[in-house]
């Protein structure tokens, strides 16, 4: 623990900072962080967590159920028409895309920025980052129609001697998003392991020992694992960063290199990365007021945590709202009838209602958080925080349904509708991500303890009358 200690208290004012804004609060000292973190993992299972369970695996037995049915019968089970190709599969890929970025976000480049308060949000973020792009990936694959020859656009020869379409935005996504997914779940797991080595060293059975044994690679707390542990923590926080901008850049360039009016626009790349990071946040803000309420980690997840999270959302959503301005403005200048045509009718014609909810949920809602009241209020927060995904799911909508339904020969115009298969299997997917997100929340540590500590005022040698060996000597309990 002596490295991660010497790194937190670098700053010659690192104690005044931690005096003024206590990250931890309600008096927890290192032993009680990992009580409190650790307990959750080691009771015995609520009912509450079985119900809500057995909720999640319904519904994706409902997922499961329809996708069978989709490979069955294909995809004109779905709403598709002509020239509406694209409906709620790729809506709901980029849907899933974008809520998986705030986990990267919150772990590599506020961790790099060395923002402190990161720390008790992290983790369950980074899970839900990996939870949201396993969902994701699920509906390029579903899309495809032909799903049992999937392989052949892996970047790999086939049994035909073909290579897959390099220029085709399917393989970009299979790189992107693939190498984003890698990354993620690397991060991820390293960041586990000294949380990892404590449930071991707690465990109270053979098998939970060998379990947690096995995944904490021989974990130690020794002076050499702490400095290697942070230098690879480091290295992946750099590799990830980029990864936070380019994914959603690549998804974006799915539409802004064809020719349909509304998608053929430079601003997308920003625009998405801005819409990702907005959605994101307002998962991790979801989840974390949920689990902070169920599991008391209101010592952990305080209002001060909160309130940062909602001053993110808050500038992402300015961002969000000058891109929607920026378009009309642009369309406007360029002088392209086209263009102009397809922004008037995305805001008055036959999806006007889905543009006003959209501009609604995602400009409007998040400008209350402006108010040091509304921002410290917990429920106005969670209200906020659905009405951003809400709104995000129907920027998606908005984006790929109005552009396509309207394209340059009016005889081919066309209202698209979802069918019940595209309704069920968007449902579904939330059972999926809800069954994997519980497992997390029930089997490991949904809060970094490590890092936890790192902040705290006992980590810190000179503070409050803390000498290098008390500090040392309570880190042992990592």
């Amino acid at each position: 623990m002596s490295a991660i200690i010497k790194q937190h208290s670098a700053s010659p004012d690192a104690a005044a900072l931690v005096a003024d804004q206590p990250l931890v609060t309600g008096g927890l000292d290192f032993g009680g962080i990992t009580e409190k973190v650790s307990g959750i993992v080691e009771r015995k299972t609520p009912k509450a967590w079985w119900l809500a369970f057995s909720l999640a695996a319904s519904v994706l037995l409902m997922l499961v159920g329809s996708i069978g049915w989709l490979v069955y019968e294909g995809v004109g089970i779905w709403g598709l028409n002509n020239p509406v190709g694209w409906g709620w599969d790729i809506v709901n890929f980029v849907f899933w895309v974008g809520i998986g970025h705030a986990g990267t976000l919150i772990s590599a480049i506020l961790f790099l920025m060395r923002q402190r308060w990161r720390t008790a949000i992290n983790r369950f973020a980074e899970a839900m980052t990996i939870v949201a792009v396993i969902c994701a990936l699920m509906f390029p694959a579903i899309h495809v129609g032909r799903i049992w020859v999937l392989h052949w656009f892996f970047p790999v020869p086939n049994q035909m001697s073909m290579w897959p379409n390099f220029r085709s935005p399917l393989l970009w996504d299979f790189f992107a998003v693939g190498t984003y997914f890698t990354v993620s779940t690397i991060f991820w797991y390293v960041g586990l392991i000294p949380d990892l080595a404590t449930l071991r060293d707690r465990a109270k059975t053979r098998a939970r020992q060998i379990v947690f044994g096995i995944l904490s690679l021989g974990w130690r707390g020794g002076n050499r694992q702490w400095r290697h542990y942070e230098l690879v923590y480091l290295m992946l926080a750099g590799l990830a960063t980029p990864l936070v901008l380019s994914v959603h850049s690549i998804v974006s360039t799915d539409f802004a290199t064809s020719l349909i009016p509304g998608w053929h626009t430079t601003i997308f790349p920003p625009y998405f990365v801005a819409g990702a990071i907005f959605s994101g946040f307002g998962m991790v803000m979801t989840l974390a007021l949920i689990a902070r309420k169920i599991f008391k980690l209101e010592d952990i997840i305080t209002i001060g945590h909160l309130e940062k999270m909602n001053k993110v959302m808050l500038v992402t959503g300015s961002m969000v709202g000058y891109a929607y301005i920026s378009e009309f403005f642009m369309a406007w200048y360029s002088g392209n009838i086209y263009e102009a045509f397809t922004f008037v009718n995305r805001a008055f014609g036959n999806y006007a209602w889905a543009y006003w909810i959209m501009f609604l949920c995602n400009v409007v809602t998040p400008q209350l958080f402006w108010f040091k009241k509304i921002r410290t209020s917990i429920p106005v927060m969670f209200v906020i925080s659905i009405f951003v995904n809400i709104g995000m799911w129907f920027e998606r909508f908005v984006i790929i349904v109005t552009s396509l339904a309207r394209d340059f020969l009016p005889s081919s115009w066309g209202y698209y509708a979802p069918s019940k298969w595209d309704i069920m299997i968007f449902i579904g997917s939330f059972g999926l991500f809800f069954t994997l997100f519980l497992l997390f929340l029930r089997f490991l540590p949904m809060i970094s303890m490590t890092e936890i500590k790192g902040v705290m005022p006992e980590a810190d040698p000179h503070a409050h009358g803390h000498d290098g060996h008390a500090a040392e000597a309570a880190g042992g309990e990592a």
